[in-house]
């Protein structure tokens, strides 16, 4: 492949990474081969070796859905020398665990024989997986190795050679064959392929990994229970699909694909679950992936659909029953061999688990292919594309483009919520008439923020996006970075909309789910009677520009290093308790603990004095065109009603209101309507009837 602008990343990370880390009698880098994105390692006029990065040769989409950028040394008998973690935006690694233990799993690569892993399909090695990193992980290691594979094969390392595409016949599935079988002549000529172990077997797997805590916590119950017992088939083969899905969800699954896609079903029971629920969280199935030769397919919840049940009538009962599309652009042959991987993992520790691999083999059998002659053109065209994956990534979609397509739901129920919240602000005059409905919706839309937004979908807002945003403007700006992560991307736009009408409090008060997590841990103290400070006014006023204070600081930190002040960031809570749900360190877990704590008895605590964000947020929101929540001239003289339960006390003794601390709750709407509470309500209610009563009307 030609090494283009778009695939030469390698020069800008060769500036900050000197190449004695790959090399140690190395002096310099050499000029960027022509045909694939390499820098030659050069001692006087002698090539030692060669250092690429990884996201220039292959996709490195980690959990985050964002590149993660490996530099990686290789020397001329295909054996790596170093790698380097040198740019991510993995939450789970940026802000969970320490970069030692990132530089632990990468330094392991050192002294990998890509002529092994060639061999053995990228399985020769043991995978160092970190509890709590599991995809990001795998990702690296993915991307290591096939870019590795695809750099030996090109230059020739270790006496590699150019894989070949077919010449002669190819397979490829017959669509003629339509006969629908049963699930015993399908198990018994390979159709379908099982994994079984018992509870004997995976305590014996694990005992001979030789990890004594692993050891110490063995699988409990009879030796004979099933653990796992995992069925594969590839499901786009008429027949086969036909036989285990019907004919309607078969017709259901080609109506999903798009040309060149293929489709494989897995069925699986016992203790064990294949899909896990990582996929929940970050929408990637962290326990299986598909690997066929040099490619290597990890599925996306946008590529999978659970089945309610196995159409062949012999077929045992399944727990898991579920159908995984693989891509078209993967680069996967129908045809040839491949593996299902499947990751079990065992606990060893509060956080801390130990992994190991096992492969489910599958070749689809000759009686569902046909032969196609190729003419010498397509011949060498496939050869090509074995060799490289160019032709391929040059048609694939951006990758923002891609993140966005396979998240169209998450988009929409987003797009939703942000609709119906929209609605209740234009129209919240309505809304709060009535007390308890508001009351209720907002318990419902929080626990919605809180639970999908955050703890689901890791949308949680923060300051280091506001710093990111402007160290990408004064330096070199583009979307495309800020468009990786469609939810937060849509939430940053409908914020800056609010910050116009609203101010902050529509995102503060609304959208937060740090602050959804503080206000209903709240009510829930409040529930049970938990005393409520009030926090005196001159006290709690000159508390307000801490908050400020640290957001400023933040900022000054930004334009001396982004890094530095991501670091000092850690003053917010959100990654340890959205982001990493307690995952983590216990000084961090501490800290959360104490702002929740603190909470209970002063509600919003964090958001009212030392969210960064908040403030932030509150700087720009001076610019708002309306004043939507109304007020009497009786408010704050004689009247102290809102401002005495004012939940973020941003009401001032003489009744103004502070858009800089409201969070927009509407609860002095509601007592603004109160014909029970508010004193002009009540005065004018009188009033209309006596009116009544004299007039009999």
């Amino acid at each position: 492949m030609a090494a283009t602008e778009s695939s030469t990343r390698v020069l800008d990370f060769a500036k900050k990474v000197e190449v004695t880390k790959f090399f140690p009698n190395a002096d310099r880098y050499g000029e960027l081969r022509k045909d694939i994105a390499v820098l030659p390692a050069m001692a006087g006029d002698k090539v030692l070796g060669w250092v690429f990065l990884t996201t220039d040769l292959v996709s490195t989409t980690g959990y985050s859905g964002k590149p993660i950028d490996t530099l990686v040394g290789i020397d001329p008998k295909g054996i790596l020398t170093s790698v380097q973690l040198v740019k991510h935006a993995e939450p789970i690694v940026l802000i969970g665990i320490p970069d030692s233990e990132i530089k632990k799993v990468t330094e392991n690569y050192a002294g990998l024989d890509i002529k092994d892993e060639v061999k053995q399909g990228g399985s020769a090695h043991e995978l160092d997986i970190i509890s709590g990193a599991t995809v990001t992980i795998m990702v690296i290691d993915d991307s290591v190795v096939r870019g590795s594979i695809k750099v030996a094969r090109t230059l020739g390392l270790g006496g590699l050679k150019t894989a070949t595409g077919d010449t002669g016949p190819k397979f490829i599935i017959d669509p003629a064959k339509q006969d629908v079988s049963n699930w015993m002549s399908m198990t018994g000529d390979g159709t379908v392929r099982r994994l079984s172990m018992d509870v004997g077997q995976i305590n014996a797997a694990f005992a001979q990994q030789g990890n004594p805590k692993a050891i110490k916590r063995p699988e409990k119950g009879p030796e004979t229970d099933p653990y796992i017992d995992m069925y594969l088939a590839l499901a786009d083969v008429p027949s086969v699909g036909k036989t285990l899905l019907g004919d309607a969800e078969y017709a259901n699954l080609k109506k999903r694909m798009k040309e060149g896609d293929h489709a494989i079903v897995v069925l699986g029971r016992g203790r064990y679950s294949f899909k896990g629920t990582g996929y929940v969280r970050g929408g990637i199935f962290d326990r299986i992936q598909l690997i066929q030769n040099d490619i290597s397919v990890r599925f996306r919840d946008r590529q999978h659909t659970r089945l309610g049940d196995v159409e062949v009538s012999d077929a045992p009962s399944f727990k898991e029953l579920d159908v995984f599309i693989i891509p078209g652009d993967a680069g996967f042959d129908p045809s040839k061999p491949f593996r299902l991987q499947l990751l079990v993992n065992r606990a060893i520790g509060a956080i801390e688990k130990t992994f190991l691999t096992f492969d489910l083999g599958y070749q689809l059998p000759p009686q569902y292919l046909k032969k196609v002659e190729q003419a010498p053109a397509v011949a060498a065209a496939n050869s090509g594309q074995s060799t490289s994956a160019q032709a391929i990534e040059e048609t694939r979609p951006e990758l923002w483009k891609r993140i966005w397509n396979d998240r169209q739901l998450d988009i929409i129920i987003l797009g939703v919520a942000l609709t119906i919240l929209s609605g209740v602000f234009f129209f919240q005059m309505q809304v709060s008439k009535s007390a308890r409905f508001t009351f209720w919706f907002r318990i419902g839309f929080l626990t919605f923020v809180l639970f999908w937004l955050g703890w689901m979908q890791n949308a949680q807002l923060s300051v280091v996006n506001v710093l990111a945003l402007f160290s990408a403007i004064t330096t070199d700006f583009s979307w495309t970075a800020f468009l990786m992560d469609p939810l937060v991307f849509l939430l940053w736009f409908a914020v800056a909309a609010a910050l116009l009408f609203w101010g902050r409090g529509a995102y503060c008060g609304w959208l937060c789910p740090f602050g959804a997590l503080q206000e209903l841990t709240n009510r829930i103290a409040k529930f049970f009677k938990v005393p409520q400070i009030t926090v005196p006014w001159g006290l709690h006023e000159r508390l307000w520009p801490l908050k400020y204070m640290i957001f400023l600081g933040l900022f000054g930190m930004s334009l001396y290093s982004l890094a530095l002040a991501e670091h000092y960031a850690e003053i917010e809570p959100f990654k340890t308790a959205i982001i990493l749900k307690f995952q983590r360190a216990w000084p961090f877990v501490t800290f959360v603990v104490v702002l929740l704590i603190v909470g209970l008895f002063v509600e919003r605590f964090y958001c009212r004095y030392l969210c960064p964000l908040g403030a932030a947020l509150a700087i720009p929101a001076r610019l708002r065109m309306f004043d939507w929540l109304k007020r009497y001239k009786e408010c704050g003289n004689p009247c102290a009603r809102c401002e005495k339960e004012c939940m973020v006390q941003a009401i001032h003794p003489e009744g103004n209101i502070n858009p800089n601390e409201c969070l927009n709750c509407l609860h002095c709407q509601v007592l603004y309507q109160s014909t029970e509470k508010c004193p002009v309500c009540i005065k004018k209610l009188t009033k209309r009837k006596k009116f009544e009563a004299q007039t009999g009307i």
